[in-house]
């Protein structure tokens, strides 16, 4: 993944992980980067599901609502390093917010993940080994 542009965070992730099995999929990898300083923000449903958990968390509004704090405005002050965004239907709603959640990640160069459990993986990944102990190598040393 870094070979192709993403960034390993900093220290803010925007969740917004869908179903129920998404979100429980990503439990473990939320405990890890809370152990490790990261700031969780979410989108209400994951939010209270992270909040039930005792991971703690900061709600962000959906980009359709007129409320603050709003997904729309972190991503645009670039106040977020990383957006796991797994959709949980196809209400119009849900779509449209989803959409507009990635999109922005896109235009403002903010690494983004769909799928729950390559989420898991990166975010594993990155908690376990510095981005330091990263060899460079061929195919054929692996």
């Amino acid at each position: 993944m870094l070979s192709v542009g993403y960034t390993i965070p900093k220290k803010n992730i925007l969740l917004s992980n869908g179903q129920m099995r998404d979100k429980v999929e990503l439990i473990n990898s939320c405990k890890t980067l809370a152990s490790k300083g990261y700031n969780l923000f979410a989108t209400r449903g994951t939010h209270q599901f992270l909040e039930l958990n005792g991971i703690p968390s900061t709600m962000l509004h959906w980009p359709d609502e007129n409320k603050q704090p709003n997904t729309l405005d972190y991503i645009k002050e670039r106040k977020i390093d990383l957006v796991i965004n797994i959709p949980k239907d196809l209400t119009k709603t849900e779509l449209s917010n989803d959409y507009t959640i990635r999109r922005s990640a896109v235009d403002y160069n903010i690494p983004i993940i769909t799928n729950a459990r390559l989420a898991s993986a990166f975010i594993l990944a990155f908690c376990k080994l510095d981005i330091d102990d990263i060899e460079i190598k061929s195919w054929d040393e692996y």
